[in-house]
């Protein structure tokens, strides 16, 4: 079919007025599209992330309050990070094994407080609890072994699972994790429990201040390019997916977000199930940064950029600045 052409065809009568661009508009943001990160740790004091403005770190008994807030602005789910303390950590990251540790104890507070108003996904991965900052256990020459660290992810997900988890979502990495949790759930009985895959998840440079969030950051070790993809790829990341998918993913994720908007694209294309992007810590930190020079609006960069990821394909987004878009929305 051949287009009209001006002035038979003005594209600018549809953006004329609100109530036509509102018509018109191909994608919609929506409250429920957005996961809240959320970072807990001990004490009983509020905890400012000075490399994320705006972002803290949450005692146990406030995380409740926090997961309400969420609820109230019709966010669906938080999301839980632990910040654990340097003297609970080890080469092995014990810790995470702990039924009582902090992600546990956030889990039981926010389920004792809200029940089933809104979902809890948590991360299964080392490095909140290891003292050399890696996502699994580190040989004597400094390799990060794949299946023994597969064994203790087993662990920690049906630890946070017994603690009230709804959704695990492993972070780590490693060959073959998704199938053993899966396993286990299912051995343990725990059939309802969702598995969000971390499936295309790089070894990015915008993760710093996630890092100095949980802690890890002064502690790691060398790098993590032996475990997360190459910043090159792409046809990986398709691979990974479909594995994922295979072993009993539920749902997928691509991390970073803006900068990896292409595999979001690629990955909704190909596959059959939902697809959640991850704004991470340092385009949190960027937009804040060009507020704060007066580069920019926040409002509008917020919704932009949650829009562009709805546009490239995505289910949801998880966001630091969840709570604030959802009240925009709102």
């Amino acid at each position: 079919m051949t287009n009209p052409a001006y002035p038979a065809l003005r594209m600018r009568r549809t953006r004329a007025t609100s109530w036509s661009r509102a018509m018109v508009a191909e994608n919609r943001l929506h409250p429920s599209d957005l996961i809240w990160p959320l970072f807990v740790t001990d004490g009983d004091e509020e905890q400012p992330i000075t490399t994320m403005p705006g972002v803290s770190r949450w005692p146990v008994d406030q995380i409740a309050d926090r997961a309400a807030e969420a609820r109230d602005a019709g966010i669906p789910c938080v999301a839980l990070f632990p910040n654990t303390q340097s003297d609970l950590r080890s080469d092995n990251g014990d810790e995470a094994l702990n039924p009582d540790n902090l992600m546990c104890r956030a889990i039981g507070e926010i389920k004792d407080a809200l029940g089933t108003d809104i979902g809890i996904l948590t991360d299964v991965a080392l490095d909140p609890y290891t003292s050399h900052g890696q996502d699994g256990l580190v040989s004597k020459n400094g390799r990060v072994l794949n299946d023994d660290t597969v064994s203790i992810l087993v662990e920690q997900a049906l630890n946070q699972v017994q603690a009230g988890a709804d959704i695990v979502a492993p972070s780590d990495m490693m060959d073959g994790r998704v199938g053993a949790i899966r396993a286990a759930l299912e051995d343990e009985g725990h059939t309802n429990v969702q598995i969000m895959a971390y499936a295309a998840k790089y070894a990015s440079a915008f993760y710093g201040p996630f890092r100095d969030a949980v802690g890890s950051g002064g502690l790691l070790k060398g790098d993590k390019k032996t475990y997360q993809m190459d910043p090159a790829n792409s046809e990986e990341a398709l691979r990974e997916v479909a594995l994922d998918i295979a072993e009993g993913a539920d749902s997928v994720m691509v991390k970073p977000g803006l900068a990896y908007l292409d595999i979001v694209r690629r990955v909704k294309e190909r596959f059959e199930v939902p697809v959640y992007a991850y704004q991470v810590s340092g385009e949190y930190a960027m937009i804040e940064a060009a507020v704060a020079a007066g580069a920019g609006d926040r409002d509008g960069l917020v919704l932009e950029t949650l829009l562009a990821f709805k546009r490239a394909g995505a289910s949801g987004v998880l966001t630091y600045h969840a709570l604030h878009a959802a009240r925009l929305i709102g």
